[in-house]
């Protein structure tokens, strides 16, 4: 992951990555105690794969998870 920095005067330069940002932070970061950095990386790795990216309902795939919208995509 890099660091993303919008220009000056341009505060929609990344949407996606701040939509992200702003998710990982409401849905586990706030809610999680760490013990320390390992268990930190180890918990937010989990977050990002199990439940962003597989479980996660999304507005632009007709509120599916990406899973399932593959699946019906593959399908036809």
């Amino acid at each position: 992951m890099l660091l993303s920095m919008s220009r000056r005067g341009q505060p929609r330069d990344n949407p996606q990555a701040e939509s992200f940002f702003r998710t990982l932070k409401l849905e586990q970061v706030y809610l999680s105690e760490y013990r320390d950095f390992e268990d930190a990386y180890r918990q937010v790795g989990m977050f990002i794969e199990e439940v962003y990216n597989r479980k996660r309902l999304r507005s632009s795939l007709g509120y599916r998870p990406p899973t399932e919208f593959e699946a019906l995509v593959a399908a036809g």
